[in-house]
């Protein structure tokens, strides 16, 4: 299956339904709350939110989370194609997605991010759309490292032009100078622990504070008389 195309639902990987309970509580909760800001996206986004970092410098933006750890962007499309845009009017949507394509070459990753782009954008006319680089995986430099990074060099040459749509780049400073990543910036040599997050994400999280803040009326400083 072509990685722009959404299934007609994901198949059932964990024998309890629960990536669809997931995708509708999030229906649920476009339907409920009024964010500013939506991330959506894979584990690197999921495991984000549960971090000292989201809770510092991101719940207060008023954001809400729709990741779900094993998405690839097959899976995000079908949850945008199916309800997770409706009902909302975010300023700003934090997309990451391509990582858990393993399986796919770099052009078709890279296919499969725009696609997402297309549809957010179809679905939210207005919104500023983020898209962090792939972050860099594995202890060890491996196939998946160096397609990441095809990916990113690829997605910067699509994107030129393309208004309200920034891509940041927030993969250095893991790989250190022998090749490897420490497990106290990624857990597990994918995910982030809270160090590595900050250092990731600080710049999402400036880019975020200008967004939110670009539309507002400057105060008046005038001195009462």
């Amino acid at each position: 299956m072509s990685v722009t195309t959404a299934p007609a639902i994901c198949k059932d990987l964990d024998g309890d339904d629960r990536w669809l309970s997931i995708h509708k509580r999030f229906v649920a909760e476009c339907k409920e709350k009024d964010p500013d800001v939506m991330f959506i996206g894979d584990c690197i986004l999921e495991s984000l939110q549960f971090t000292d970092y989201w809770n510092q410098h991101f719940v207060p933006m008023h954001c809400l989370n729709f990741s779900i750890r094993t998405d690839r962007t097959q899976n995000i499309l079908w949850r945008l194609q199916n309800g997770e845009l409706e009902n909302v009017r975010p300023k700003a949507i934090v997309l990451h997605a391509g990582t858990n394509n393993i399986g796919d070459t770099a052009e078709e990753v890279v296919e499969g991010i725009l696609e997402l782009v297309r549809t957010i954008r179809q679905k939210q006319p207005d919104v500023y759309i983020i898209l962090p680089t792939l972050l860099p995986r594995g202890q060890q430099p491996n196939e998946l490292r160096d397609k990441n990074d095809q990916v990113n060099r690829l997605l910067r040459e699509r994107c030129v032009g393309i208004n309200k749509v920034q891509i940041v780049a927030v993969d250095s400073g893991l790989i250190q100078s022998d090749g490897t990543i420490s497990h106290h910036d990624m857990f597990d040599y994918l995910n982030l622990t809270n160090v590595g997050c900050k250092k990731v994400f600080e710049p999402v999280c400036d880019l975020l504070h200008q967004i939110l803040t670009e539309n507002e009326k400057e105060r008046d400083l005038t001195p009462s008389e």
